[in-house]
């Protein structure tokens, strides 16, 4: 039956995580692209090959896949894995309370947070470049020995040789910026608008036009990364080539003109972008000039120091630097967590979220540690290769024919905590899914047996696998005092590091502690080599992970699950994290939602986090679009997710907005086997909202059917479009549009 032109009712269907086909959304094998190009595009059947699965003649089912915007190219996808400190300090503003942020606060420590991140990973490279090969290693006969990539810096002199391997840090600085940059045009939105830009103080809602624009404070934000991470690499040189430090007049001079960038780099993180590209500028050039005539004169003070004596130990000024950012990170996670603990205290009960309100403190928390697991592994295994295998430490020193090669005490404090972490985390977690086990199998039993009150005795197996399905997806429920625990670990592992500020280090604190014996510092010594192994293993099993996400598209859809979760949000914190796919995304579903509206009523049909973009995209459209759109979701994590951890952004009041401003047309589908999606309102809402949610028995049936071989499969979180109750609450939302 054709449809007469202008009377065409759409059935947009939006996937979720993990990059499925086009034609495995559509439940069809041939499909043409529509609109859209190969990152993102809308796809239908092919004309003339029949409808899509579950479709009638009346309603053309078209698909938004957009999954190649995480999983597409390969080296994409395995370099993102570098940016993954960066990714999870930018989520950390997002999980903060509902209450308005009066004067900023909350997203001044997120920042400044970020800017310690962006240091911290200077820092590493400082480490490997002027400390452990142009200070430490190059001068020794022992550790160049062997090594012709080394021998030919020892004939330059020392102030040369560090203002060459400075420019190698800078270069680094320059890879992350440009990996965080490279796939801009495919993930972001179609560039400005007539929309106000949102500024960096996230009070806005996501009704706000410029929610999603947020290239203008990415851009301010990576300019003054930049000059932070300049900063600290002039800082680094010049306390290098100074004799003892700082010494020289002019050295002296530089010095304070560098740290004076690195103290305005910091102002300018704590106050928000601007909203006027003109007001950005006006700060952001005279900045940018000053950075690079300092780093001019920093380099040209080197080259010209000519062969000033290296000295012994670590690069003067690196050690008690590294202390302090990791002591200066502890200090702010501390903060964060008072006062995000505080906006929660005042919150009305049915708004409060999950964790106590400490989502933020502990994303920041995840961040500082993983940034610590990556610089401690980089520079501790570069250190280990230019040592020949020996990493001196107070108790077991190097042989005198290496050479004095010392990585910065701080480290193994955060190795000691890399450790702690895992060692409790695990018992943590282990605790809690023993002890909440009863609970969820009492839970599920219930649930069983209202479903399947009579069940023959031969199907008591099959009766006993969906409860502990049932039981299983309830796990994500228990997952907060896990998550606790592990920002209290990670706060008391960066307190450790004062011990490093006044010069004492594990092995140490050890030997004062046990007495005159030693066995203490002894196993202490050892105790702090396996944590720094352990977090070298995690590191690496990341490397392997991103290899293989080069070579295998399989795997490159398992870490892309990552960043679907990690880089729905805008980047407003660290300008260096993976872009925000949904600043395309949902600009995009909401012009081509409008476009079809024109010619009839529009079902968006959202599975898992592709419910998250529909909705986010109908909070986007015009009420006069709004009128002919409806919204079906299934195995939506809105509310038993979003809801709890985005409180601020879709807390109970947007989601019973954006009801309102469908008219109430909206289907959600669930199943208590499912370890994602579930009810969007409380099971004794009253009015629309108790309308919405349709809980699917699963499986449909525990019997195997006269007419079938094998029993109905246990769906959990797929598929959904697949099954008539889907059918059926599609084709009711169309016929209440029309």
């Amino acid at each position: 039956m054709d449809r007469a032109p202008g009377r065409e009712a759409v059935e947009l269907r939006v996937h979720g995580i993990s990059g499925v086909t086009a034609e495995r959304i559509l439940d069809h094998p041939i499909v043409v692209r529509v609109a859209g190009n190969r990152h993102a595009g809308f796809f239908r059947p092919r004309p003339g090959s029949g409808t899509a699965g579950g479709a009638t003649d009346d309603v053309a089912v078209e698909a938004y896949r957009w999954g190649s915007l995480t999983a597409g190219a390969a080296v994409r996808t395995a370099s993102m894995l570098l940016l993954l400190p960066f990714m999870l300090s930018n989520l950390a503003i997002w999980l903060r309370p509902p209450q308005h942020d009066r004067w900023g606060l909350l997203g001044a420590l997120c920042r400044l947070l970020a800017g310690t991140l962006t240091v911290t990973f200077m820092l590493a490279a400082v480490g490997v470049t002027l400390d452990l090969v142009g200070w430490q290693c190059v001068p020794y006969p022992g550790c160049r020995a062997g090594r012709p990539y080394l021998a030919w810096l020892h004939t330059l002199p020392a102030g040369p040789r560090l203002a060459l391997l400075a420019v190698v840090s800078l270069l680094a600085l320059w890879v992350v910026w440009a990996i965080g940059t490279r796939s801009a045009r495919a993930f972001e939105g179609f560039g400005p608008s007539s929309a106000q830009p949102r500024s960096g103080n996230r009070d806005e809602s996501l009704t706000d036009a410029g929610f999603w624009q947020d290239a203008q404070t990415t851009g301010w934000l990576r300019q003054v990364h930049v000059v932070l991470g300049v900063g600290t690499v002039d800082v680094a040189l010049i306390a290098g080539v100074s004799p003892g430090g700082v010494g020289a007049a002019g050295h002296v001079a530089l010095f304070g003109i560098a740290l004076g960038l690195l103290g305005a780099g910091v102002v300018l993180l704590v106050r928000p972008a601007p909203v006027s590209p003109t007001g950005a500028r006006r700060l952001l050039r005279p900045l940018w000039a000053a950075t690079v005539v300092v780093t001019v004169s920093c380099l040209a003070s080197a080259t010209l120091a000519g062969g000033a004596p290296s000295g012994s130990g670590k690069l003067p000024g690196y050690e008690g630097t590294a202390a302090g950012v990791v002591a200066t990170q502890g200090v702010l996670l501390v903060v964060l967590t008072v006062v995000t603990y505080l906006r929660h205290r005042g919150a009305h009960r049915d708004e409060r979220p999950v964790l106590r309100g400490l989502g933020s403190p502990i994303m920041a928390a995840a961040a500082v540690s993983v940034g610590a697991a990556f610089t401690a592994t980089l520079v501790y295994r570069v250190a280990d290769a230019l040592d020949h295998g020996a990493i001196p430490d107070p108790i077991r020193p190097n042989p005198p024919i290496v050479g004095p090669l010392e990585p910065p005490v701080a480290y193994w404090w955060a190795a000691l905590a890399g450790l702690a972490a895992l060692l409790i985390g695990a018992a943590v977690t282990s605790a809690t899914l023993l002890l909440s086990r009863r609970r969820r199998r009492r839970l599920a039993a219930r649930i069983v047996e209202r479903d399947y009150p009579d069940v023959p005795a031969a199907d008591a197996h099959r009766l006993h696998l969906v409860q502990e399905t049932i039981a299983r997806s309830r796990v994500t429920e228990e997952l907060g005092p896990v998550l606790v625990a592990f920002l209290v670990i990670a706060s008391l592992g960066l307190a450790t590091v004062t011990f490093d500020v006044i010069g004492i280090g594990p092995t140490q604190l050890a030997a004062r502690l046990g007495g005159h014996g030693g066995a203490f510092a002894v196993l202490a010594a050892y105790v702090t080599d396996a944590g720094v192994w352990v977090i070298s293993l995690l590191v690496i099993c990341l490397l392997v992970l991103g290899f293989r996400a080069y070579r295998s598209s399989q795997t490159r859809r398992v870490v892309a699950v990552l960043w679907d979760l990690g880089t729905f949000w805008p980047r407003t914190v660290h300008p260096f994290a993976p872009p925000c796919y949904a600043a395309r995304a949902v600009p995009e579903l909401a012009k081509r939602v409008t476009g079809l509206t024109a010619r009839g009523p529009v079902v968006i049909s959202g599975h898992s986090q592709g419910s998250v973009l529909a909705a986010a995209t109908i909070l986007q459209l015009p009420p006069s679009v709004l009128a002919r759109v409806s919204l079906l979701t299934y195995g939506s994590p809105l509310r038993r997710t979003y809801a709890r951890l985005y409180p601020a952004y879709f807390g109970p009041e947007t989601l019973r907005d954006l009801g309102g401003r469908v008219g109430w047309r909206w289907r959600n589908l669930w199943r208590d086997t499912d370890p994602i999606g579930g009810p969007i309102f409380p099971h004794d809402a009253d009015g629309p909202l108790g309308d919405v949610d349709s809980r699917l028995r699963d499986p449909s049936s525990l019997t195997i059917d006269p007419a079938d071989t094998v029993p109905p499969p246990i769906e959990r979180h797929w598929p959904y479009h697949t099954q008539a109750a889907y059918q059926r609450a599609a084709h009711e939302l169309i016929d209440r549009s029309r």
